[in-house]
């Protein structure tokens, strides 16, 4: 049997500690919330397109192949959605709230990227279903399961 430690008084005082990817990901979002009011609130979709392509051209040669493609499926198979950063990572909204986000390997120094799916997609298959996937190239079949998925989370 195991036993469960409880927290100490200092140990409940011990700050939290962020990564300095974390970090730089938290002011990437107050910058993208300072520029979103700068525009009058929502931005709109050619603002958002044009925020999500020129950060997936700063991305690495093999982040960047990953992020266009996503890119296209989720522009292509749920036009509805708008494009924006989040984070610093490109996303897709809808009426504001993230459906779905690119995670560069890079980002947080992963060995792998991330189709990421966030609680307003519409995902749910009984009472588990994945978030996230792991992405390291894409084949046909690939692209046509994350269409399918991107269209059913935008529905």
């Amino acid at each position: 049997m195991t036993t469960q430690k409880t927290a100490t008084r200092t140990e409940a005082k011990t700050p939290v500690k962020f990564s300095a990817e974390e970090r730089a990901a938290m002011k990437e979002h107050a910058q993208e919330l300072k520029t979103e009011a700068r525009r009058g609130g929502r931005a709109g979709k050619a603002d958002g397109e044009r925020d999500v392509l020129a950060k997936i051209a700063e991305m690495s040669a093999s982040d960047r192949a990953l992020a266009e493609r996503i890119h296209a499926i989720v522009t292509a198979s749920a036009p509805g959605l708008t494009p924006k950063l989040w984070y610093g990572m490109p996303a897709y909204a809808r009426d504001g709230k993230v459906v779905c986000f690119f995670q560069s390997a890079a980002k947080f120094k992963a060995r792998y990227a991330t189709l990421g799916f966030n609680d307003s997609a519409l995902l749910d298959e009984g009472t588990v279903w994945p978030t996230a996937y792991a992405l390291t190239t894409l084949t046909a079949v690939d692209e046509t399961r994350i269409g399918e998925l991107v269209q059913k989370a935008a529905a």
